[in-house]
């Protein structure tokens, strides 16, 4: 019985690990992506995003497939610094939907000389390859 015990505990213990490491490593992409986008490095900030042409970006004008297409969706709405201002995330909710996939939720929010803009977003994140990315981001 002890051991049925320790087994248990050990196997809780590194799910828990598990939780907390993949958690702490989406706060980190974030973090990332936000520090990149503050730069004026729109490269940079895709790094967080699944480069595949499967990866699936919704914003106002409806769904967007493939990573290159997003990317130059970025480009052409956020030509330079100016139109990207100051980028913060407020992240409401990060939680496990399986051991692979993790749901975000959040607000956005830009601060430009030429009018602020704000809004919310969702998004999939899925180990692959033994990395975590976005393959699926829902902004409005």
């Amino acid at each position: 019985m002890k051991y049925l015990i320790s087994v248990f505990f050990t196997i809780f213990s590194l799910s828990m690990f598990a939780q907390n490491n993949a958690e702490q490593t989406i706060r980190n992409i974030l973090a990332e992506q936000t520090a990149s986008w503050n730069n004026g490095d729109l490269v940079a900030f895709m790094k967080g995003y699944w480069k595949n042409d499967s990866l699936l970006f919704v914003g106002k004008n409806g769904p967007t497939y493939g990573y290159q297409k997003t990317l130059s969706n970025y480009q052409k709405s956020y030509p330079d610094k100016t139109a990207m201002g100051n980028l913060a995330f407020n992240i409401i909710q990060v939680k496990p939907l399986s051991a692979d996939t993790w749901f975000v939720l959040g607000k956005w929010s830009l601060t430009r000389s030429i009018g602020n803009l704000s809004g919310h977003y969702t998004l999939l994140f899925k180990k692959i390859d033994n990395e975590w990315v976005i393959i699926a981001d829902h902004s409005s």
